[in-house]
């Protein structure tokens, strides 16, 4: 069983190395009620606890009007945790799926939804936002640039928005989606799936598929990716500093 100090060494870790979190930091910790934004709030509000550096943090979950998405469940977890909870609504839904009609509507989706997250994070005060990005992810989006644009990039684990003057950060960057699923389900995190469509009919979930189908053959495969492209972002090779 994957237990709350599990989630917290990765969260810890990454803070050391890529120095993510700085006193007097007020971090808007974007909850879309999966499993893992879940899993990166319940690591964020105890870390917060025993951390040398001091920072606040608030839930921020940004409403999309899709049907069936009661958020009861986290309102009360954020009250046990300790920690405000904001809900933004917003027409995502009503355009990419009604007005746009996007065939592909993640990359919009995705580009609207961070748009209003950091809004809102600049609205409650916040100086950065915590995205539940985690292993899993970077490696996936990594194979997308490959297949799909001919590119070899990754997200950071940091990134500055310059426009915004917010601070992305991704605490959960070592945290391999596996751990992510067992803490979720044995600590009952109110999690809410399934509501969005498109959900698992995308290119992200035919590149997960690939890879589990690589990782059965090669066991270390993931987790080589992942090692590789770490390597290159300390180095300064992805995502070069400027």
């Amino acid at each position: 069983m994957i237990t709350l100090q599990r989630i917290l060494s990765h969260i810890r870790r990454a803070a050391n190395i890529y120095k993510m979190i700085e006193d007097g930091d007020k971090i808007a910790v974007g909850v879309s009620a999966g499993k893992d934004s879940l899993t990166l709030l319940c690591g964020l509000a105890r870390f917060r606890l025993f951390s040398p550096e001091k920072f606040e943090i608030v839930a921020v979950t940004i409403d999309s009007g899709f049907d069936n998405f009661d958020l009861s469940g986290v309102k009360k977890l954020c009250a046990d945790l300790n920690v405000e909870y904001c809900v933004i609504p917003a027409n995502i839904k009503q355009i990419v799926f009604d007005i746009r009609k996007e065939k592909n509507p993640c990359a919009l989706c995705s580009k609207l939804m961070h748009g209003a997250l950091n809004k809102a994070a600049k609205n409650l005060g916040c100086n950065k936002v915590a995205l539940a990005h985690h292993l899993d992810d970077a490696v996936e989006t990594f194979m997308l640039n490959l297949i799909y644009e001919s590119r070899i990039g990754a997200f950071s684990p940091v990134t500055e928005l310059d426009r915004s003057e917010l601070t992305l950060i991704r605490p959960l960057i070592y945290a391999p989606e596996k751990e992510i699923n067992s803490f979720a389900k044995n600590h009952n995190l109110p999690v809410i799936s399934g509501v969005c469509p498109a959900d698992k009919k995308t290119k992200r979930e035919e590149v997960k598929i690939l890879l589990g189908d690589l990782s059965k053959k090669y066991s270390n495969f993931k987790y080589n990716i992942f090692s590789a492209l770490e390597k290159a972002e300390l180095d300064g090779y992805i995502n070069p500093k400027k």
